[in-house]
C-alpha cells in the first residue's frame, strides 16, 4: 500500500507516530512531507511547498490529510489565522485540484476550533491570557441557557466570533467537497470539549448537514491511517472498572465507553465478544473522575492483581489523562511483553489520543504482510518512555525542558523487561514540558 500522510503539526506525537507506526509492516510505503515544512507552536507550516510536494507526488493507493495544515498552517494557527475567508477559500481551491487529480481514495479531517477552560494563551490568540475562562464561560451559558451576558471586551467577543465563523464556513465548504465525491471519508474533530460549548453547537450544526463529527484530534489522521488499511480486526474492549465506563474523560464530552467504540469504529475495526476477538482490548478506565498528575487531580489508581487473557491484547490506560498509572504499570510489568500476545500499551494525553494511536498500531501490526518485530519494539520503548516514565513521573521532578540522568531507572526496567539494549536521547520539540520526543537507538 503506498499512502500519503499530511499531519498536523512537527510534534513527534504527530509527525514521528505516524513513521514509527508505519515502520511495523515493511510492505507499506509511507510518504510524508519532510518535517521541516510543518509548523511548531509559533511558526505555522509552509503550505506552499506541502501543495507543491501533494502535486509531484507518485500515484498514490491511499491518502490522510490534515485539512487545517493546508487552511491555516496547522492545527493551532488554525485559532490564531488573521487570514479572512476568501484567502483560506483560495488556498483550499488548489488543495481541491490537486486531489482530484490524484485520483487516490482520499481521508481527510478538519477541526472544530476548540474553547479551552483556562487563561493560557500559548496556543491561542494572545488575549486568551486575560479572557479565556470568560469566553469559555461566554460560549458554555449561551449554548446551554441562550444567555448573552458577558464582561468581555465588545471587539475581542467580535474578533473570536469572527474566527469561529470563519472556521466554520470553511469547514460546511468541506462539506460541499464530501458531497462532490472528493472524500472516501470526512470527519470533523472535536478537540478538548465540554458538555455545551460554541464547538458542540457547531458539531451539531454539521451533523445536521450530513457531517460526521469525533471527539478527539491529534490522534485522528492515525485513525483514518488505520482506516485507510481494508482489513478487519475483531476488537473485544475489556473496562477493568466495568461499572464505571459511563463517566467522562477529561477534555471529552462523551463517556468513556463511547469513545472506544467510536474510535474502534473510526479504524475501520468491528466490536465483538472477547470469546470471539482477535485482540482484547484492556481499557484502565477510572472510577469517579479520570485523574491527571500534572494539573494534581487526583484519582483512584488501579488496585488488585491484573489478569491478562490468554489471547492477543493491547492496553489502552487512561485512568490519568496525560500520563500512565503507575500503579497499573507496576502490575503489568510482572507479565511477560516480549512475546507476540502483547499488541501494545499507550497512555499519551487524552482518552481519544490514547485510543487512536494504540488502534491505529494494533492494526497495523495484525495485518502486517512484512511484520517487523524491531519496530514494534521501537514503538513500545517509546510510548513507555513518555507515557509512563517522563509523563507519570520525570516531568513532575523537572522545572524546565532538560532531561538529565532522570530516566535511566525507568530505561533500565524497559531493557529487562523487552530484553533488548538501546540507547536514548531525548529532546524538547516545543521547548515546554508538555510533550517530550523520544529517540531509540538499538545497540
Amino acid at each position: 500500500m503506498k499512502i500519503c500522510v499530511i499531519p498536523i503539526d512537527n510534534r513527534p506525537v504527530c509527525y514521528n507516530l505516524i513513521e514509527d507506526i508505519a515502520n511495523i509492516d515493511k510492505s507499506i510505503e509511507l510518504y510524508l512531507p519532510d518535517r521541516s515544512l510543518f509548523g511548531d507552536l509559533t511558526k505555522n507550516a509552509d503550505t506552499e511547498k506541502i501543495l507543491e510536494w501533494l502535486k509531484n507526488l507518485p500515484q498514490m493507493d491511499k491518502m490522510v490529510i490534515s485539512l487545517d495544515t493546508i487552511a491555516y498552517g496547522g492545527l493551532i494557527p488554525s485559532r490564531r489565522s488573521p487570514a479572512t475567508f476568501e484567502e483560506i477559500k483560495e488556498k483550499t481551491k488548489v488543495l481541491k485540484e490537486i486531489l482530484i487529480s490524484k485520483k487516490a481514495e482520499i481521508h481527510a479531517f478538519s477541526s472544530i476550533m476548540r474553547i479551552s477552560n483556562n487563561n493560557v494563551n500559548q496556543e491561542e490568540k494572545e488575549y486568551w491570557k486575560d479572557y479565556g475562562t470568560k469566553i469559555f464561560n461566554y460560549s458554555f451559558n449561551l449554548h446551554k441557557n441562550g444567555t448573552t451576558e458577558t464582561d468581555i471586551p465588545q471587539e475581542i467577543l467580535e474578533d473570536y466570533l469572527n474566527t469561529r465563523k470563519r472556521n466554520f464556513e470553511i469547514n460546511k465548504l468541506y462539506l460541499e467537497w464530501q458531497k462532490e465525491g472528493i472524500f472516501k471519508t470526512l470527519i470533523f474533530s472535536k478537540d478538548d470539549c465540554a458538555e455545551f460549548g460554541l464547538n458542540v453547537k457547531e458539531a451539531q450544526e454539521l451533523e445536521k448537514l450530513g457531517g460526521f463529527t469525533k471527539t478527539g484530534a491529534d490522534e485522528i489522521p492515525l485513525s483514518l491511517f488505520a482506516r485507510a488499511i481494508d482489513k478487519k480486526v475483531k476488537i473485544a474492549p475489556i473496562f477493568i472498572e466495568d461499572n464505571q465506563k459511563h463517566l467522562i474523560s477529561n477534555y471529552e464530552d462523551i463517556p468513556i465507553e463511547k469513545s472506544v467504540l467510536s474510535q474502534i469504529e473510526l479504524g475501520g475495526m468491528e466490536v465483538t465478544s472477547e470469546e470471539n476477538a482477535d485482540i482484547v482490548l484492556i481499557v484502565n478506565n477510572f472510577k469517579n473522575n479520570q485523574g491527571e498528575i500534572v494539573m494534581k487531580k487526583p484519582t483512584e489508581p488501579f488496585k488488585g492483581e491484573l489478569k491478562l487473557p490468554q489471547k492477543a491484547y493491547a492496553i489502552a490506560d487512561v485512568r490519568f489523562a496525560n500520563g500512565g498509572d503507575n500503579e497499573f504499570v507496576k502490575e503489568l510489568f510482572k507479565n511477560d511483553l516480549n512475546n507476540d500476545n502483547f499488541y501494545g500499551y499507550s497512555a499519551w494525553n487524552t482518552s481519544a489520543n490514547t485510543l487512536g494511536s494504540l488502534l491505529c498500531a494494533l492494526k497495523v501490526k495484525f495485518n502486517a504482510e512484512n511484520y517487523d518485530k524491531k519496530a514494534f519494539t521501537k514503538l513500545q520503548l517509546i510510548r513507555f518512555l513518555d507515557d509512563w516514565a517522563y509523563q507519570a513521573n520525570v516531568r513532575q521532578q523537572i522545572k524546565s525542558p532538560a532531561i538529565t540522568d532522570k530516566m535511566t531507572d525507568f530505561e533500565n526496567k524497559l531493557k529487562s523487561i523487552f530484553n533488548t539494549n538501546f540507547k536514548t536521547s531525548y529532546s524538547f520539540t516545543w521547548n515546554r514540558l508538555f510533550e517530550i520526543e523520544v529517540n531509540i537507538e538499538f545497540n
